[in-house]
């Protein structure tokens, strides 16, 4: 049983990154109601975003491990990211369209392995879909213009939010402010 558990969570990266969340889940204010299943970024029930490629435009403008975590909903192993212990003073872009999702004044470290941040630039950067994958609870970040899974959000975060983004480095560019 326990090496059951310990390969999911080697699958799907949630080592240090723990919901609060039991049977119901408390969407942040963006949420949108519907639950991922990891198959094509913008099936059905979901909303369509302003950036549409095809699979082979985002394979050619993805390196496979960007492909992976942006397009196939992966997660990079925990304490491997580039940005996860990064102090610079700037501005975060998704890796796939470049649209500005954090600012480095909401970075924190939380310990989970992955870059923290309490909230997006901006309400509108970013999307929440409910996934219950892997038969767990838990709330996707994606961005709003190209639908690239970027990581998940939890309710353990600091004030003045409570919120934690914990978000994949390699879906993410940076930009340093002057």
């Amino acid at each position: 049983m326990l090496a059951a558990f310990i390969i999911v969570l080697a699958l799907t990266g949630t080592t240090g990154c723990k919901s609060q969340h039991t049977d119901t889940v408390a969407a942040p204010r963006n949420a949108v109601a519907c639950d991922t299943q990891y198959e094509t970024p913008n099936r059905g029930d979901q909303p369509m975003y302003p950036l549409q490629l095809s699979s082979e435009e985002w394979k050619s403008r993805l390196t496979p491990e960007q492909y992976r975590i942006l397009r196939e909903r992966g997660t990079e192993v925990a304490f491997t990211g580039k940005y996860n212990d990064f102090k610079s003073h700037g501005l975060y872009h998704c890796a796939g369209c470049g649209s500005t999702l954090f600012h480095s004044g909401t970075k924190y470290d939380s310990g989970s392995g992955w870059p923290s941040f309490y909230a997006p630039v901006k309400d509108e950067a970013i999307n929440i879909h409910r996934d219950t994958s892997y038969g767990m609870l838990r709330e996707e970040v994606v961005c709003s213009n190209c639908g690239g899974h970027l990581g998940h959000v939890f309710d353990d975060g600091p004030l003045p939010t409570g919120l934690r983004y914990c978000i994949n480095s390699i879906a993410l560019t940076f930009k340093p402010l002057e």
